[in-house]
């Protein structure tokens, strides 16, 4: 047995699943489920279908020896006789292995309020009932890009609240507004394909990030060129190898070893304070302003609100800082703060609050997050669910759906169903309602019919640039 685990679709789902295809009415035909989130803080943004069906169910995805394995491990998990040889069997012979299931979903990029359809899945062979539902563990998983996504654009639309407010506009600040949240979530994840699907849902809304998986997985999937951009900076073990006595040194050699472009330096190896008022704000200062481009300093401890008022109080004494048409200061070009400590939506708008009512401008200030982007979150943090809600038995349509007493949140959808758009907003009604289908077509038996790249995800979303291409 090879050591490499190959990705086999006949063995992702819940064990329990493999005993479906004998629980299901007697000449059950077809399955018809779909995906919603239940309700959250945010409307969800979907991303990651694209990425789920080129990975795992385009192309032949059911050959014999992944029947086999399956079957065994099956087996000896649950109890012999229990895995659907016959009916993946069937799939392999009949339809070369690639999986007659039709995707229908919303386009990615789109923000979808919750208690509404996203994408149904549905079998096209009759025999095949019961793929839909083995499918459920694998494709539910897009609660995690899709809730990331959402958690981004909140980042977004919450920085360009603070940047309006602070009277940055223009052109300028809205490729500012791209790099004003970077993602520092890379060794905070579970895992690499984490960071790959967490990180790409990142960079629908900004443009900052240290997770290379994520550009790997956007240039692999989306037709990405450059997603997302990085710059030199330091770590406290840069730093702190020079020695507590020679921290300017190790500062210097920042500045000199890139005397252009943007860099950012930590800062609070020792004393954040000292650092801003003797080192960079004196010891460096001359340095700090001949240099063409912008250091950026960043603390990386304390009570971050207090901490980034008082850098920013430091670096506007020593350097200088303009006020802008709105009355806020703004650091003098050449220097800028990162606080990529402790950053989440919470904290992050408590800064920003804090930096409006002392009148700074929110351009003075990125923000770096690491687990709090990419890893706080759960299934329940916007409530996703996927459900079967109709059912053909005999030939018959039957609504299908679950309402319980204990829970009335969690009851489902019946019927076939579409997405409209009615006066501007989203609804889910019945698939025979007037109104057209925002669901279109993705995958049918195997093959993928809608393909976007993320530059027309980002526009869809409203994060694109004008000069992107």
């Amino acid at each position: 047995m090879s050591t490499i685990l190959e990705p086999n679709i006949v063995l992702m789902s819940d064990s329990y699943k493999y005993s479906h295809h004998l629980q299901f009415p007697k000449d059950t035909r077809e399955c018809y489920y779909y995906f919603e989130s239940r309700g959250g803080p945010w409307d969800l943004v979907f991303f990651g279908l694209q990425a789920y069906a080129k990975k795992y169910i385009t192309g032949q995805v059911v050959t014999a020896e992944k029947i086999d394995e399956a079957e065994e491990l099956i087996n000896a998990h649950i109890r012999p006789g229990i895995f659907n040889r016959k009916g993946w069997e069937y799939i392999l012979d009949e339809h070369k292995g690639r999986l007659p299931v039709k995707i229908m979903a919303v386009k990615e990029g789109t923000r979808i309020p919750s208690n509404n359809v996203v994408f149904t899945v549905e079998n096209t062979d009759q025999k095949c009932f019961w793929l839909p539902g083995h499918l459920e563990t694998s494709i539910v998983r897009l609660w995690y890009p899709s809730t990331i996504a959402a958690q981004s654009y909140e980042f977004f639309k919450l920085y360009k609240e603070y940047m309006n407010a602070s009277g940055e506009y223009g052109p300028d600040a809205e490729r500012s507004l791209r790099f004003k949240v970077h993602d520092f979530g890379y060794r905070g994840v579970s895992s690499e394909e984490t960071a790959e699907w967490g990180g790409a849902a990142h960079l629908l809304s900004f443009m900052g990030t240290d997770t290379i998986a994520a550009i790997r997985f956007l240039q692999k999937y989306y037709n990405a060129k450059m997603p997302g951009y990085s710059i030199p900076a330091s770590e406290h073990s840069t730093m702190t190898t020079w020695g507590k006595n020679n921290e300017a040194d190790a500062m210097r050699n920042m500045i000199t070893t890139w005397p252009t472009g943007v860099i950012a330096c930590v800062s609070d190896s020792y004393d954040i304070i000292a650092a801003c008022e003797k080192i960079w704000g004196t010891e460096l200062h001359d340095e700090v302003m001949k240099r063409d481009g912008t250091l950026v300093i960043r603390p990386d401890s304390g009570e971050p609100v207090e901490i980034v008022l008082k850098v920013l109080e430091i670096l506007g004494n020593k350097f200088g800082y303009t006020v802008n048409q709105a009355g806020f200061k703004k650091l003098d070009k050449h220097v800028r703060v990162i606080q990529g400590d402790g950053i989440n939506l919470k904290t992050a708008r408590e800064i920003l609050d804090a930096m409006k009512h002392n009148k700074w401008s929110a351009d003075n200030l990125t923000m770096g997050s690491g687990g709090g982007l990419l890893q706080n979150v759960t299934r329940d943090t916007l409530k996703f669910a996927y459900k079967c809600c109709a059912a053909n038995v005999n030939g018959q349509w039957k609504d299908v759906f679950k309402s319980p007493i204990t829970a009335e949140f969690k009851r489902s959808k019946a019927g076939r169903m579409k997405l409209i758009k009615v006066n501007g907003a989203l609804k889910t009604v019945g698939i025979t309602k007037y109104g057209t289908n925002l669901l279109e077509p993705v995958v049918i038996d195997g093959e993928l019919i809608r393909e976007q790249d993320l530059d027309s995800i980002r526009q869809i979303l409203g994060t694109r640039l004008e000069d992107e291409v």
